[in-house]
């Protein structure tokens, strides 16, 4: 089984490690059900470390996958873990972006796999004043904080913009698109993430260095360019001092090894579509043979009533069915599929140790649906969250 699996390869990591607590933090990176870091995992950490606390004096290990999620949780997380440990580790098999990048800040070193890759921290903010995300009606979109910051460093350094009336119609033509609120919030996210960035680094780097510290900081919000940019092991040793370690053969094997399991289990490596899912879950159902012409009438009455493809009088009942009569050699009969369909559980992140596993599910119903279009009738896919929650797997 999956978590016995898990399971035998956490403990042969704590053995290969020094018998360390080794504690499991996945969120799903999978295209289309992305997780994101939350509060949630503050509370099952701790249980972890609890049920763990006897390995813990030996050190604590963090084995974390991540592109990251809320801002406030990695201060919280590595405080915690170091109230169990002076001896605190970040183990990154793969991608640990933005705040998982800030958890990795705070432990006194980080032990990253050959495909192990940090990433910028610069935040992404979003609130009730965001605008309307233009591919996902319904829905806010995200503003990065360095997008807005490069925006003013592009009018005054690349345009050469610096008088103060230009620089007010700036900013006018941004609020013109972003409401000030929400600029607001971008400005107070900036300064939150640098504070988070500084109290993090001093932990990591055992010095009060300030400058050095402020040098680090700018580069990782800034200087990157590019909120996707990955840094590898060999870049953050030499370009950003941070205390990396490559770990021995046996613990870099081990360590890819559980990530597989992850990677299998949360199906990371498959994008979801929504369409391929419902397919594999019902597939289509045979055809039953060509329609009679009161199953086509039925359907062309369906469309009448609807106003589509029916011209700009309309056709009578007689019209209809004589229509329908004329259609029925043409119509051998199509595969159908399920208009409606629940999906298996999906998972989306997973915290666990050698004690037990934390699993979060997803309910998920799908709705083939016919939505009207100036074309004609157009068919969708309605998405129903039905349950989420944490399980335990012992």
């Amino acid at each position: 089984m999956p978590r016995n699996t898990r399971k035998g390869l956490i403990e042969q990591l704590q053995a290969a490690r020094g018998n360390r607590l080794l504690v499991v933090y996945i969120t799903s990176t999978r295209q289309g059900h992305e997780i994101q870091i939350g509060d949630d995992a503050f509370r099952l950490i701790y249980d972890h470390l609890e049920a763990g606390k006897e390995l813990a004096s030996n050190g604590v290990d963090l084995f974390i996958h991540s592109n990251g999620g809320s801002g406030t949780v990695p201060w919280r997380v590595v405080n915690l873990i170091r109230q169990y440990t002076k001896n605190f580790a970040v183990l990154v098999p793969y991608h640990a972006f933005s705040a998982a990048t800030l958890i990795a800040l705070g432990a006194n070193e980080i032990v990253m796999h050959k495909m192990g890759c940090l990433g910028p921290i610069d935040p992404s903010v979003a609130n009730i004043f965001n605008p309307p995300h233009p591919m996902s009606p319904g829905q806010l979109a995200p503003i990065s904080v360095e997008d807005v910051t490069a925006y003013f460093k592009l009018v005054k350094d690349e345009v050469g913009i610096h008088h103060e009336d230009q620089l007010v119609s700036t900013l006018t033509a941004l609020t013109d698109k972003i409401h000030p609120l929400a600029i607001g919030n971008i400005q107070r996210s900036h300064n939150q993430s640098r504070m988070m960035a500084r109290k993090l680094l001093k932990l990591h780097k055992g010095s009060s260095d300030e400058h050095e510290i402020e040098k680090l900081i700018d580069i990782l919000k800034s200087n990157l360019f590019y909120h996707g940019h990955p840094i590898n092991r060999e870049e953050a040793k030499k370009d950003l001092n941070l205390d990396v370690v490559n770990p021995t053969p046996d613990v870099e094997s081990l360590m890819w090894q559980l990530y597989l399991e992850y990677e299998t289990e949360m199906k990371l490596a498959d994008p979801f579509n929504p369409l391929r899912e419902m397919e594999l879950k019902s597939p289509p159902q045979a055809p039953k043979g060509p329609l009679t012409t009161q199953e086509i009438f039925a359907q062309m009455q369906q469309l009448a009533q609807m106003g589509f493809g029916l011209g700009p009088s309309g056709l009578t009942e007689q019209q209809l069915v004589s229509l329908a009569a004329a259609m029925v050699p043409y119509t051998n009969g199509t595969a159908s599929i399920p208009g409606k369909v629940s999906l298996d559980p999906i998972v989306g992140s997973i915290i666990e140790s050698a004690a037990y596993a934390d699993i979060f599910r997803t309910d998920l119903r799908l709705e083939r649906t016919t939505v009207a279009s100036p074309s004609g009738p157009q068919e969708a896919l309605k998405q129903e969250v039905l349950w989420q929650r944490w399980e335990k797997e012992q």
